[in-house]
């Protein structure tokens, strides 16, 4: 004890961090890398090009608010069956989780949107699938929406125009309730197509499995947009199951158009215009057949 005096103690300082302002990189945000090309685009000029970019023509996936801005007249949109919610009818471990995060990411309950709609002064049933909610898989909700879509269009003769961009397929946390959805939106495609009014599909980047097997392969006039991967399955899958390579550039929209598949591509800027004159002529034709 009596060491202990002359032993030096050492000298402690107690430090508080401060709190230092991180600087964000603004750039980071300001500018969007193409994937394609991996061109850099001031997110400013990709918006005003109508997400596409300006040097390979690559479309970027947007969302349903961006597509109805870009094609339906301003205004004139009206969401129908929002009371429509999805549920957990198979007790799915970790469905309800992915539902909620998915619908904090992107501010939708589903992944498509139905309504009422004019492009270029045609009335119209119109339905929007989003990518970033599930991968635009259609489980019972979409599968009902869809199916509705054309009902109503059926007692108010009216065409319909559906963007797909499901690269999720028939959703399987939701089982056999999902893939009977496939059955149930054909037969309403039918019955539209039975009392003579048009549907316009219109194919974006993905549309692939129960999605294109259904009711996004059987419109009237099949549009899609450059590039998009279109087919039931994805190439890589097909590729495995075969053990054959595919030839450069297969299920895309550029092949589908070269083997038939679809009616025209539709760059994204001028899709609203096509729509309009395509709606345009089918009113008229109604008309003087009346």
């Amino acid at each position: 004890m009596f060491k202990d005096l002359f032993r030096a103690k050492p000298k402690y300082v107690t430090v508080r961090p401060q709190a230092v302002p991180v600087k964000q990189d603004t750039s980071v945000a300001l500018w969007q890398k193409c994937p394609h090309c991996s061109n850099l685009i001031y997110k400013k000029d990709l918006e005003t090009n109508y997400y596409v970019c300006e040097k390979c023509g690559f479309h970027f996936r947007i969302s349903i608010a961006e597509r109805l801005h870009i094609t339906v007249d301003e205004g004139s949109f009206e969401e129908l069956d929002t009371h429509l919610e999805s549920d957990n009818p198979l007790g799915f471990p970790g469905y309800p989780e992915k539902l909620a995060q998915a619908q904090e990411k992107t501010g939708l309950d589903e992944a498509m949107i139905v309504g009422r709609a004019a492009i270029h002064g045609n009335p119209c049933m119109l339905a929007v699938t989003d990518f970033d909610f599930m991968a635009g898989s259609m489980g019972s909700v979409v599968g009902e929406r869809v199916t509705r879509t054309f009902e109503l269009a059926i007692e108010q003769e009216l065409p319909v125009v559906i963007f797909s961009a499901g690269g999720g397929g028939a959703r399987m946390q939701e089982g056999i309730l999902s893939l009977m959805q496939m059955a149930k939106t054909s037969q309403a495609v039918e019955r539209h197509n039975r009392a003579g009014l048009l549907y316009v599909s219109v194919l974006t980047n993905p549309t692939l499995g129960g999605v294109y097997a259904s009711f996004a392969s059987l419109g009237d006039i099949l549009l899609a947009e450059p590039g998009a991967l279109i087919g039931f399955a994805g190439p890589r899958i097909v590729e495995e199951a075969t053990k054959q390579s595919l030839p450069k550039g297969f299920q895309s929209a550029e092949f589908a158009m070269e083997h038939g598949m679809i009616d025209k591509i539709v760059q994204r800027k001028d899709m609203r215009q096509v729509l309009g004159k395509i709606l345009s002529l089918h009113r008229k034709g109604l008309v003087s057949s009346a």
